[in-house]
């Protein structure tokens, strides 16, 4: 797999029928290692390990609904109440993250309606502080830590 701008963490890979798989830690099971996998993977360890997110209110492929579409979420961060706070939304390392990606996260949150939208190819990374009340958002240098959202 590509080396990501993410910080290593102590992976748990299995091949099974030939098939590679990485260990879900927020699923609690082992899934297709696929490119965008690798990423989610090493970037909700990220947010766990340096930047003090509780795995408890974090949520891999959120099931949603847009009309008649079914859709997936690719994570979630929801606060005490469980009500959604950040949306992130992953792609295989080799995919530039284009405004198509940022449509996509975008519709995602009219359900949602989140502070945070990121988009994260393991390369690349996307933070947008939202603000509904001006009807506006700003881009974030880093992920904030879990203490100051």
């Amino acid at each position: 797999m590509i080396q990501l701008n993410l910080p290593p963490y102590q992976l748990r890979v299995r091949e099974t029928n030939g098939r590679k798989q990485i260990l879900d830690i927020l699923r609690r099971k082992y899934v297709a290692l696929t490119p965008e996998e690798w990423v989610r993977q090493h970037f909700i360890h990220y947010l766990i390990d340096h930047k003090g997110y509780p795995a408890p209110l974090l949520a891999n492929e959120v099931p949603l609904q847009v009309g008649e579409k079914k859709v997936r979420a690719d994570s979630v961060l929801y606060d005490n109440q469980l009500r959604p706070r950040m949306i992130i939304e992953y792609k295989a390392p080799t995919i530039p993250l284009t405004q198509k990606v940022f449509e996509q996260i975008s519709v995602y949150n009219l359900l949602l309606h989140v502070d945070y939208l990121i988009i994260s190819n393991g390369i690349d990374t996307y933070i947008c502080k939202m603000d509904y009340d001006n009807q506006t958002y700003t881009f974030l240098e880093a992920i904030p830590d879990y203490q100051d959202i």
